[in-house]
């Protein structure tokens, strides 16, 4: 497949995981990516293996903070004025940290949602105006299935992804109009940086018997990012081009 070629793509959180595996997907679909991260060293991993996979001619990284306001005007200013424009905008940046409700200071709750959804709105409505001038334009946001479902200790990141779930939806209503669609991915069960280990630094007290439902009925365990790729580059796609306002759950039937 060649679903990208001469589509401008502008990906978040491209240092590590799904949003690692989402550059290296629209790559090989021909699209010329803007891969961002707050992390030098795994954009050099993202880099390193476009090079090997004959794509550096099509890739551009940069260090970015999405939290930082100033930070995020100029970047996806420069992102934009090197690809020429901009059709896709993959918003999958964001932090997955966990503690007791009743212990979560503010600063910690804080910080949560000005990365993750913060961070997103920074990220859309600095691209907005090149993504309303480019082709057949697309946003991809990152809920969570903890946007939904019970995820115990994680009540200020099931925030952020509820917020982000309802700020997509607003957009695609706003937007709908003018040719721009708006869709959510919520993964769940996806082996990351993120789920490694005891995962989003849970209280070494946590009641682990709570997340006894929290397994996927298909296979054999946590799927892998490239798992959450393929369904980012459908959606961002033509394939994809009747969908907006939703989000799509990438779990494994983890919460059927």
């Amino acid at each position: 497949m060649n679903r990208f070629a001469d589509r401008r793509v502008l990906i978040t959180g491209a240092g590590s995981g799904i949003g690692q595996a989402t550059v290296h997907r629209i790559l090989a679909e021909g699209g010329r990516v803007v891969a961002v991260d707050v992390d030098p060293a795994g954009l050099g991993r993202t880099a390193d293996r476009a090079a090997a996979d004959g794509a550096a001619d099509r890739l551009r990284t940069a260090v970015l903070d999405i939290a930082d306001e100033a930070a995020v005007r100029s970047g996806v200013a420069a992102a934009v004025a090197g690809l020429g424009g901009l059709d896709v905008l993959v918003n999958a940046a964001g932090v997955l940290r966990s503690s007791h409700t009743h212990e979560t200071g503010l600063d910690f709750f804080n910080e949560i949602i000005a990365i993750n959804l913060t961070g997103t709105f920074l990220m859309i409505r600095e691209a907005l105006p090149a993504l309303l001038a480019g082709e057949a334009p697309v946003v991809v946001n990152f809920s969570s299935t903890s946007a939904s479902f019970a995820h115990p200790y994680m009540a200020a990141y099931a925030a952020s992804k509820g917020g982000i779930q309802a700020m997509t939806h607003a957009i695609a209503g706003e937007y709908a109009g003018r040719g721009l669609r708006a869709v959510c991915v919520a993964p769940g069960s996806i082996a990351s940086g993120m789920t490694s280990g005891r995962g989003p630094g849970l209280p070494e007290d946590a009641d682990m018997s709570l997340f006894a439902k929290l397994s996927p009925a298909l296979g054999e365990g946590f799927a892998g990012p490239e798992t959450v790729a393929g369904v980012i580059a459908m959606l961002a796609s033509r394939d994809g081009a009747f969908i907006t306002g939703t989000e799509i759950r990438i779990d494994g039937g983890t919460h059927m």
